[in-house]
């Protein structure tokens, strides 16, 4: 019988066994206990929460819920301290197993909806989780980002669930701005009236090479061994796309998604309840309850907010940012901005421009709630905006965007057309992203012991968009057009519509992503426990600067959000230049210290002794990790033998695999893969103007790159905490996340006053999210397209499949295609994403993606339906992979070729008709030169940016996901001087601000968030009363260095509390705080985001759209 595996097939590879080494190593007793002895149980977890006015009976357990609430929940104090005592960690519950059910009108073995009664809706008010019981007095002590006690334990149902009350509170921090335009006949699209002449500029660097298309079976998760082209002519007529835009192409455009499709069902399947059922599984560990825009935790509904309104209202296109609403075609009043000269743009000329700067684009914030249907009238709608607006998804056969979106809703017929255009054509995949709580969720779909059924050709996996034919007999498949013999218990009759009578019923038939329940076929082993191996850095450097005993208290208190039950294992160590293990299955007895010091030739003594089940051994490990600061605090060691010390926890976890979890402070510089400072060198280079300089971003050499491709051919995950004070090489050190789908946090400087409650918050989210283990991605499309290169985390062996042996809520892949072949216009062209992975709770699912779209021979089209949010996050990792390739310079100037040719392709063919004195910006790429100056300038692409920021940034950046893209580079600034002021109808947060410096009063307080960090500025004029009741203080000399904020006994404080909890919330991050105060360094530090101003180095933001459109004048003549 043919191998049903998703990937391509290969001998299966033996796994290691367990065997202990038995050498002879020196034995420090320490602390210890006795363990008790566990067996495996079963595990179940619920789900349950709904919009209010939307309750829906189950249909069959689920694989996606929103996460309980409390794992990065919001307390009334937004500190940063020490944790306080009675705040307990939530625990999440496993998915209970499958169960089969009654057969439909065709015997199967799929499951069938099971109804029960619909939930109820909850009208009260609810606090937030974590906040104090009414009357209670507010505490004015340090908080850390914790969530509210524990209710229940893991494996043990509960008796109750919360319902969802509503809207979640926190909204994105953008939304597209409609401001007066001329229109334009023929098309939409957005106008600024500009002269000047042009200078030309080199296009953007294409692509990477191609890849060979698939040909062949997949695997499994283990290891394997080892022309010009044409213009294009013609203006094209306007075609209306099926989606819910109610763009004209003769007028002013409005919002592009005004609102929630009407309710139409998918090609006349049925929309019943059945369809639309709440979950009742979930195959991991959850985070916290998810439901804004930026795949983050959702709360509970607060006073003052609107449940979406029925489909099919419309609402007006929001007026520009600072402007009395207008009537459309009213002319700009001109205003002559400062022209000066920049290296940017080249030679300029003096010349007038008529752009006044309160009217160009500008995201706006947008605190309604749309109801997205993927498919009306079987076709395609086109997503909302990913980080402008809070969405609730109906999946009608298409995916959630969260989980995959493409850069061009509509596919272009023909390679030239694509071309020409000279848009991005990729895939952003996030496969376990977050979803909102009202959300369609995922059905688990089980089909015994026969799996899925699967293309005999592609092997992609069955779906809503294959067609069956003679009376049900064969079908169609949606990707390689080949046709398959149904199998026999899969046969159901064709109803007049041409579609199986249980099209409804089936879920894989309906929906746009289903999860299947793994077979044996689909593994070459057992899946795997949840392993968490810890490994502290104790040399001097790391105990005097505090980050071991952070590091230790971290780890301690994250030890509930480990998933409960005796699959989870837990092991440490602590490392100098030497590797020091803890045998932690002693009895009653102390655990001994098993010290390993040959640092070039690593061994781990007694296996199965240094991984134990976190339920034997948890009151020794916490008592360990109590111990350690005082165990090293006299350690005069400085070296660090880190290459030594995750190649020993490489052969600790080897035998399961498993998440490897380093905390690093100093430069690796002894045993393997030891390292030497190149920032001196680096300087030197920059200064010198050397065009090499950028080797400096890459690895010192292959040494940790081999080991990481060890490390993700046995299922070790790797991520790291470097809590460092000078250079730590992360150029070099990132290889080893990046490799095997883990992730690099940095702290610099790390300061054991207000950091340790980040460190403690980003280490227990990185546990309690929704993850999973051993997995295997394969993305497949339409024959006409070839995938062309895949850009993440993971580590790739064969051309069609990326491996990663860790895989989470937050990991972004990006896939780019190439065109093989013509389509057809009106044709649909598809793609199919298939994750096989385990969950932490030993379940092997198989998630499969679904997404069509319709091909166009229209370039209006493609620019009418692009996906700007997309293209960015695409634009964003290409410069990020180009940085170590390529100077700065050179990496700046492809992105604004890039933003050029893109705008230019859109006016010379789309928009003809306009004045040349003109700049044309279509509407859906409005923010297209924003985002594209936003980019130039960030620390990633600046020259007096420091060569590990620098690493880190382009590390972070390529799992990005699509919502944390844009906030990254062009981030959210609020006014908090004036709270208490605005009004508490909507979020607080939502009142964006330009990102200019003359938006900034010497009398206020801004807050600046990226996802990353949260910087506070203080005016030198700031009232003192405001100065008190926020900070403590009554004058700005008297502020901290380092900031740790408190929340006082005031209406202005508890309101500032409330802003960092709702941004740490929509982030899924603690954000780091940093104070800046006007005329020291750090009030320069906050000036340097205000991209919109003028710099050395760079344009403003009016400068900038002279120069792109001086740019396209000449590409015109």
């Amino acid at each position: 019988m043919e191998s049903a595996s998703p990937f391509a097939s290969g001998p299966p590879r033996q796994r290691p066994s367990m065997v202990p080494n038995p050498t002879g190593v020196v034995q420090t007793p320490l602390v210890g206990r006795s363990m008790a002895p566990s067996s495996s149980v079963p595990l179940t977890s619920p789900f349950g929460s709904a919009l209010p006015g939307f309750s829906r009976p189950a249909a069959t357990p689920f694989a996606s819920r929103p996460p309980p609430p409390g794992a990065i929940p919001q307390g009334p104090i937004a500190g940063n301290g020490p944790r306080i005592p009675g705040f307990t960690a939530p625990r999440t519950l496993p998915p209970p197993s499958v169960q089969p059910a009654p057969p439909s009108a065709a015997s199967s073995s799929i499951r069938q909806p099971t109804p029960y009664a619909s939930a109820t809706q909850d009208s009260g008010l609810q606090s937030y989780p974590g906040s104090p019981p009414s009357g209670a007095s507010v505490a004015t002590l340090p908080m850390p980002f914790v969530g509210p006690p524990a209710s229940q334990q893991f494996g043990r149902p509960p008796t109750s669930q919360p319902l969802f009350s509503g809207p979640p509170r926190s909204q994105p921090p953008f939304a597209g701005a409609q401001y007066l335009q001329r229109p334009m006949a023929g098309s939409t699209n957005s106008q600024l009236p500009l002269a000047g002449l042009p200078t030309s500029q080199s296009p953007f660097l294409g692509p990477p090479t191609s890849q060979p298309p698939f040909t062949g079976p997949p695997t499994s998760q283990p290891p394997r061994p080892n022309t010009p082209q044409p213009p294009f002519a013609g203006l094209p007529t306007a075609q209306q796309f099926g989606g819910p835009s109610t763009q004209t192409l003769t007028g002013p455009p409005i919002s592009q998604f005004v609102g929630p499709p009407t309710s139409q069902p998918y090609a006349g399947r049925s929309s019943s309840p059945s369809q639309m059922a709440t979950p009742s599984s979930q195959p991991f560990s959850m985070p916290p309850t998810v439901g804004t825009s930026f795949g983050s935790p959702v709360w509970p509904s607060q006073p003052g907010q609107m449940v979406p309104s029925l489909p099919g209202n419309v609402q007006a296109p929001p007026r520009m940012f600072g402007m009395p609403p207008g009537m459309p075609g009213q002319p700009i009043p001109p205003v002559l901005p400062a022209m000066g000269h920049s290296a940017l743009a080249g030679p300029q000329v003096s010349t007038q421009s008529k752009i006044d700067p309160n009217q160009i684009p500008r995201p706006l914030p947008n605190s309604s709630i749309t109801i997205f249907e993927t498919r009306q009238g079987n076709q395609a709608n086109v997503p909302p905006v990913c980080i402008q607006s809070i969405f609730v998804v109906k999946d009608n056969g298409n995916c959630s965007p969260r989980l995959m979106r493409c850069t061009l809703n509509q596919i272009p017929c023909t390679g030239d057309l694509l071309s020409t255009s000279s848009m991005p054509f990729a895939l952003m995949v996030q496969p376990l992203a977050l979803p909102h709580p009202s959300d369609d969720p995922i059905p688990v779909v089980d089909f015994g012991e026969s799996g899925p059924v699967r293309c005999s050709r592609c092997k992609s996996y069955i779906n809503a968009f294959m067609r069956f034919i003679d009376h049900g007999r064969t079908f169609v498949c949606n990707l390689c057009g080949f046709t398959n013999e149904t199998p026999r218990d899969y046969l159901c009759n064709l109803g007049p519509d041409g579609r199986r009578r249980d099209a409804d019923e089936r879920l894989e038939l309906c929906k746009g992503t289903v999860e299947f329940v793994a077979t044996r076929e689909y593994m070459v082993r057992d899946p795997m426990p949840a392993v968490f191996f810890f490994l502290i850095d104790v040399s001097l450097n790391a105990i005097q600067t505090g980050a071991t005993a952070a590091a230790c208290s971290a780890i301690s208190q994250s030890l509930a959000d480990l998933p409960d039950g005796p699959r989870t294992m837990v092991g440490i160590a602590t490392f100098d230049c030497s590797i020091h293990f803890y045998n932690l299955r002693r009895a009653s007895q102390q655990p001994l210290m098993l010290i390993v010091p040959d640092i070039h030739d690593v061994y781990t003594p007694l296996h199965t002794d240094v991984v134990v089940p976190l339920t034997e051994c948890r009151q020794s490990v916490e008592q360990l990790l109590e111990s350690i600061p005082s165990l090293f605090e006299n350690n005069k060691v400085s070296d660090s033998a880190f290459g030594a010390a995750i190649k020993a926890g490489f052969l600790a976890l080897k035998p399961t695999g498993g998440k490897l979890l380093v905390f690093q402070s100093v430069l690796p510089s002894v045993g393997i893969g030891s390292l030497s400072s190149r920032e001196a060198e680096g300087r030197t280079n920059v200064s010198a103007g050397d065009k090499e300089a950028h080797k400096l971003l890459q690895p010192a050499d292959k040494t940790l790159k081999t080991m990481a491709i060890e490390f993700a051919e046995y299922q070790v995950c790797v991520d790291i905490f470097i809590t460092a004070q000078t250079f730590v090489d992360i150029a070099s050190i990132s290889v080893v996340p990046g490799t095997t789908g883990g992730q690099v946090y940095y702290y610099y400087p790390f300061s054991a006053l207000s950091d340790p409650g980040k460190l403690y918050n980003d280490l227990r989210w990185n546990l309690s999210r929704p993850q999973g283990f051993e997995a295997v991605m394969r993305v497949r499309c339409s024959q006409g397209l070839q995938v062309q290169e895949y850009a993440g985390s993971f580590c790739k062996r064969i051309p069609t499949d990326i491996d990663l042996p860790a895989i989470d809520c937050e990991k972004t892949i990006m896939v780019t295609f190439k065109h093989d072949d013509k389509f057809q216009e009106n044709s649909e062209c598809a793609f199919q994403c298939a994750l096989l992975y385990t969950t932490v709770y030993g379940e092997r699912r198989i998630r499969v993606i679904n997404l069509s779209l319709p091909c166009t021979s229209m370039l209006t089209n493609l620019f009418r339906t692009a996906d700007l949010d997309t293209q960015f996050a695409c634009i964003l990792k290409q410069a990020a992979s180009s940085i170590p390739m390529n100077s700065l310079s050179q990496v700046r100037e492809q992105i604004t070729n890039l933003c050029i040719n893109i705008l230019h392709a859109y006016r010379k063919f789309c928009a003809t008709v306009s004045s040349s004195g003109q700049l044309i910006l279509p509407e859906a790429l409005k923010l297209l030169p924003l985002y594209t100056l936003a980019l130039v300038k960030s620390i990633g692409l600046r020259n007096d940016g420091r060569f590990d920021d620098r690493s880190y940034w382009a590390s972070h950046v390529m799992s990005l996901s699509i919502s944390l893209a844009v906030p990254l580079v062009y981030p959210r600034m609020i006014s908090i001087h004036d709270l208490t002021a605005k009004e508490n109808d909507g979020s607080l947060s939502s009142s964006n601000i330009p990102l200019s410096s003359e938006h900034i009063n010497d009398d206020g307080i801004y807050l600046l968030e990226n996802g990353e960090d949260c910087l506070i500025y203080v005016g030198n004029m700031v009232n003192p009363d405001t100065l008190q009741k926020l900070f403590g203080v009554t004058s700005v000399d008297g502020l901290p260095t380092q900031l740790v904020l408190q929340q006082f006994d005031n209406d202005f404080s508890e309101k500032l509390s409330v802003v960092m909890n709702e941004i740490r919330q929509q982030r899924c991050s603690y954000l780091r705080l940093r104070l800046c105060k006007k005329g020291d360094p750090s009030g320069m530090h906050f000036m340097s985001y205000m991209v919109e101003d003028k710099t050395a180095g760079g344009l403003s933001y009016v400068e900038f759209l002279v120069h792109v459109h001086r740019q396209i004048q000449t590409k015109m003549a």
